[in-house]
């Protein structure tokens, strides 16, 4: 049954088509042959040495369109240039006061963070989670994408150059210590 309703629909529509459709565009059967006068036609030089009075020079000079740009056309741009090109118009920033860059974290943890090389920051927390993560050499701000760690005494696994970024030690350690922020 649900079929011939597939059936019975796509017929109305292709007939929908063929009928919304133009017909031909154009004539269907090619042009008579006609001969062309021959004063249509001008004898041209074509030697390199040729004459600049040459018939082909005068109908290049005919021509050419009102805007033409020559050899020795000299492009000028109106208006003037600005006095010192080097300075940079001053913007106003809103004051921030200290503290209040960031929002308040929903909550804190601190604790031991390692990496692992599958590109995202996992923790035991949903996925989506906005977190801030600081080390001693710096913060990143990363969206939690991956459920994890597996070690109960670890807080976060993250992508291997977020943690070097992150910790700022050698690259044979394999644990820093880092504070997280969940937003």
């Amino acid at each position: 049954m649900r079929r011939r309703a597939v059936v019975a629909v796509s017929a109305l529509i292709a007939a929908t088509a063929l009928i919304g459709l133009p017909g031909r565009a154009g004539s269907t059967a090619p042009s008579p042959a006609r001969e062309l006068p021959a004063a249509a036609f001008m004898q041209l030089s074509t030697s390199p040495d040729a004459p600049a009075s040459s018939p082909a020079a005068a109908l290049n000079r005919d021509l050419r369109a009102a805007g033409y740009l020559g050899d020795a056309t000299l492009l000028v741009e109106r208006g003037s240039a600005p006095a010192d090109p080097t300075s940079r118009p001053a913007a106003t920033l809103p004051s921030v006061s200290a503290g209040r860059d960031w929002k308040p974290p929903r909550y804190t943890l601190t604790g031991t963070a390692t990496f692992y090389n599958n590109g995202t920051t996992a923790m035991r927390l949903p996925r989506g989670t906005v977190v801030r993560i600081c080390g001693a050499a710096g913060c990143i701000l990363r969206t939690v994408d991956d459920y994890g760690p597996q070690s109960p005494s670890r807080i976060v696994d993250m992508y291997q150059p977020d943690f070097f970024a992150v910790c700022g030690c050698a690259s044979w350690s394999g644990t820093s210590t880092v504070t997280v922020w969940v937003y």
